[in-house]
């Protein structure tokens, strides 16, 4: 019987460069990520991950060994953006009075509509699949709404006869709106016509 062949030499594994491509490939998983959701949300379905690979400074190979398929980095995408929206809730609550805080979010809600759009494809593809992604995140921002408007009817600066479930359908309807060139914009627009009419008959406009 042919015995194993012998270990590979030790000095060509050594554990500091294997630390330092670890660390390689954490950052440029990282610049992929970033790189991709500009580009999925300006660019959408057409986003190209060859060039997301070349803006990112990697080979596409180096992007496909993080990401298997275009769904794999949706994935991170869409969880990586539901995460941001809810952590600006939290960051602006505590740093803005109650309708500024509300204000400010809803229009970051629309760079978070804008992002999801350009993923809507490999998100139905996701979904088909039964991805936990959207189990995960079911209601986390939901939630983050809630608190911010919570917030501000205790606080008294936007109206108290409100359902939430009012203000999300509305904000919703922004997804479905016509992709123009000058969507983004229109839809700041009427974010800050919602936001006009919540305050609007509150105690603090009263005053």
């Amino acid at each position: 019987m042919r015995s194993k062949e012998p270990p590979e030499p030790k000095e060509i594994k050594p554990s500091p460069p294997a630390r330092r491509l670890r660390a390689d490939a954490s950052r440029n998983r990282e610049k992929l990520v970033e790189i991709a959701a500009i580009a999925f949300a300006e660019r959408g379905g057409n986003a190209s991950l060859e060039e997301i690979a070349r803006q990112a400074g990697v080979g596409i190979g180096t992007l496909y060994r993080h990401f298997p398929t275009r769904e794999h980095l949706v994935e991170v995408l869409y969880r990586r953006e539901v995460e941001a929206l809810c952590a600006a809730a939290e960051e602006l609550a505590q740093r803005e009075v109650p309708d500024v805080a509300l204000a400010e979010w809803m229009q970051r809600f629309v760079d978070y509509i804008a992002a999801k759009r350009g993923m809507a494809n490999s998100l139905r593809i996701l979904f088909d699949a039964n991805s936990e992604v959207f189990a995960n995140t079911s209601g986390m921002v939901a939630l983050a709404l809630q608190r911010l408007v919570d917030a501000a009817i205790a606080d008294g600066s936007i109206r108290s006869d409100i359902d939430i479930s009012d203000i999300s359908q509305a904000l919703s309807g922004i997804y479905s709106a016509p992709d123009t060139p000058d969507w983004r914009d229109r839809s700041r627009r009427l974010v800050s016509l919602l936001m006009d009419g919540l305050r609007w008959g509150s105690p603090k406009a009263k005053l």
